[in-house]
This record gives structure tokens, sequence and C-alpha cells, in this order.
């Protein structure tokens, strides 16, 4: 079929992980109706397209009716009767409506909300899954990123760095890597209850554990302790995110950490350290977002996977920047912190075709909405960051994966070939 005509859009406001309003946006076409929903970061980067806001009393000022307004109101009469199978236009004719850089004329929020529900609105008119309407030649499996132990803004504990994350590699699928990662996250939970107490696995927004921890090396020591307990330390690999936001002093351009304040140079010395000691493959956002020098040395002088976020923050136009200055070698993808389809795809594409890898990622405040497994897949990524294996809103991308991968008998699981992914 060359042309399939929307027949109704409209949105509402629902509620993600943190019990924060967010946006849904339901479409109709004459063969399917499917939903989209939103997600909502608490770790930012300043360069971020515009969440849209209510700003009074409701939700402490976090409601979305406005956003939900643009959607009913002034994107749903342009789009009600064109053709759901053509992505670009309609993201370009939201794009032109809202008219700013930001998006915040629209809101990047209801932009997305239409954006997403158009493109799984096309693939279900066609009947096909989201990820093989997006890319016919999708076939690859990502290594699942888990964040076991949260720090920095996503939990109440002293540890400066956002996320610990485990890689599940060296495996044959990846139902086996969710397994090896999974039991590793319950083996972390016995550790940490019986070293620090109870209160130890209280868990973080994405998921993670948030023990009483103040010591930047504690998290990897007591995964790494997991790990032994079942055998598993050849199949995992350790990865960060720094987000150094929420240690950066903008006023003296130091880092504090422990205590201690470090340059960006001496923070590069302990991020050779912990690379050498804890065999960490990966890290997001190893410096504040303009600290360019420090992003450019650790990308020359560190041979693993440096994750762009809060600086490029899923925009084409800050990818080149940092491609053309060689800031990073990986992307981390979010689509809500650009706002359309096309944009955050457009990204990805601009990414690959520079050797950048490509990480796709979930936000803080989730939903159940799976799309970013699909996407994951449809752009043969070979990595996702999603959070921990437990909560439904993470559980919901892993499963999914699960149901692409029975789906797939010729898919492949990117922590088979690692080392050409990172």
């Amino acid at each position: 079929m060359d042309e399939i005509t929307i027949i109704d859009i409209r949105a509402r406001e629902i509620l993600d992980s943190r019990g924060n309003p967010t946006i849904e946006c339901e479409i109709d076409t004459e063969f399917a109706s499917e939903t989209a929903m939103v997600p909502s970061g608490a770790s930012t980067g300043e360069k971020e397209a515009l969440e849209l806001r209510d700003g009074d009393k409701r939700y402490h000022g976090k409601g979305v009716k406005k956003a939900v307004k643009n959607v009913n109101e002034r994107i749903a009469p342009l789009l009600i009767g064109e053709n759901v199978l053509d992505q670009r236009k309609i993201d370009f004719f939201m794009l032109e409506m809202d008219n700013t850089r930001n998006k915040s004329n629209l809101g990047a929020n209801a932009i997305l909300s239409v954006s997403l529900a158009c493109a799984r609105a096309a693939a279900s008119s066609l009947g096909l899954p989201l990820y093989r309407y997006l890319n016919p030649n999708s076939y690859l499996l990502p290594i699942p990123m888990m964040n076991i132990i949260n720090g920095g803004a996503h939990a109440g504990n002293s540890l400066e760095f956002q996320e610990f994350m485990i890689l599940p590699v060296n495996l044959e699928s990846f139902k086996e890597a969710l397994r090896v990662g999974t039991e590793v996250y319950h083996e972390l939970k016995n550790v940490l209850k019986e070293k620090y107490g109870k209160t130890a696995i209280n868990i973080g927004d994405e998921g993670g554990f948030a023990p009483p921890m103040s010591d930047i090396e504690e998290p990897f020591e007591m995964i790494l302790k997991a790990m032994e307990n079942l055998g598993y330390d050849k199949n995992i690999r350790f990865a960060i995110d720094s987000a150094p936001s929420y240690f950066y002093n903008k006023k003296t351009e130091k880092y504090t950490i422990s205590e201690k304040e470090y340059t960006n140079m001496e923070l590069l010395e302990l991020y050779k350290e912990l690379v050498s000691k804890y065999n960490i493959v990966s890290i997001e956002d190893p410096f504040y977002e303009e600290d360019y020098e420090g992003f450019e040395v650790i990308t020359e002088e560190m041979k693993i996977q440096i994750v762009g976020d809060d600086i490029f923050v899923t925009n084409p136009e800050l990818l080149r920047m940092g491609i053309e200055k060689k800031l990073c070698n990986a992307l981390l993808l979010k689509i809500n912190q650009i706002g359309s389809i096309t944009e955050a795809m457009e990204a990805a594409e601009l990414a690959l075709k520079n050797k950048y890898n490509v990480v796709v990622s979930h936000r803080s405040g989730e939903t159940v909405d799976t799309s970013i497994a699909d996407i994951s897949v449809a752009l043969n990524s070979g990595q996702i960051k999603t959070g921990a294996p437990c909560r439904g809103e993470r559980v919901a991308k892993y499963n999914r994966l699960l149901k692409i991968e029975e789906e797939n008998e010729f898919s492949i699981y990117a922590g088979r070939k690692f080392k050409s992914f990172i």
C-alpha cells in the first residue's frame, strides 16, 4: 500500500514510572489503532528539546494539559487526512507548525507522542512489527546495559556517578544475556543486604539498588562479588554513566567526587585507574557537556566506548559538531531529547555513518511503551539501556526483545561479537 489515511488523533494525560504526568497519543487509521507514550528524564541536558509542562498547582506544576491540548486542538486538525506512511512529511508538518529551535511552542512531548504513534500505527496498518517497518533489514539483538546500582540524580545516596551498569557478553543469545544479567542483579541484592542491611536494597528511579555508599569503588566491588558468586566474571563487563552535571561546579570548573576536587585532566586519570582496575568498557558523559577539552582527550587516549548524552542530546547538529571535533565515539539515542522519530533516526544514521556506536536509551521517568526495543533492533545498534531487570516499565522492554528474538530465527545477539561494538 502506498497510502493509509489518518482518521483520528487524540491525546491524554497519563502517569510515568515516577508518578509524574506524561502524554499518551492514540492514532486511528482505517486498518489499525495504536498508542505511544512519552518518557521523561531527571538528568537532562541543557540543550534538550523542551518538555512542555503546565507550571500550575496541579501535580506540583508538572501537568501536561497544555501539551495534550496542543495535540488535540492544533496537531490533530493538521494531520487528520494525511498519509500515515509518510513519517518524514508528518514530522516536518509538526516542526513547521512549532517553528522554534527547541520545540517550545507545541512541546517536544506533544510532537513526539504523535510522531511515535504515527510510526506504530503505520507498522500495525501494514501488519508489520515496528522494528521491521523502520528497517526491513534489521537482525541484531542488543546487549542490555543494565543499571543495577544507582547514584547521582537517580538515588538518595552519596554516590556521584549516576549509573553503574553491567553488560552480559560472550553469550549466544539475548535470552541468555538477560538471564545472566538478571541473576547477577538478584545475587547483588543478597550481597548488599548482607553487607549494609535491609535499607541497601531500596531502589532508584531506574530499578537499580541505591545502597548507602560514598566511595566510588564500592559499587564495582559489590557487583564483582555477586558475579564471582555465580561464576559469571567472564561474561560481564562494566559501564558507567557519570552524569557530571550533578558534581561539576561551573564557577570553579572542577568536579567533586567523594569530597575531593578534580580538574578535568585529574578526573581523566581517575577514569583510567577505574578502567584498568574494573574492566570498564564504556563511559557515558565522562565530563560536563561543555567541557570539550575533556571529551576530546578521553576519546583520544582511552580505547573504550565514550558515549555522548548531554553533549549531543540526540540532536544531529550537535552530533555533527562532535564528530568534527572528535569528542566521543558513541551516541546515546533518547527519542524524547529531540522530539520526533525522523530527527532521532537521522541522528542515529549520522552516527553510524561516521563509525560511532549507537546506544538506544530509556529515561528515568518511563512508561510501559516498548518502542525503544524495536528502535534498537531497527537500527542494528547492538546496545540498549533500559534499566535494571525489575519494575514493569523496564521489564516491558526486555520482554519485547525476547519476543523479537523468538520471531527471528536468523537474528544475532550483539554480545556474541562484543569487540566489534565496543
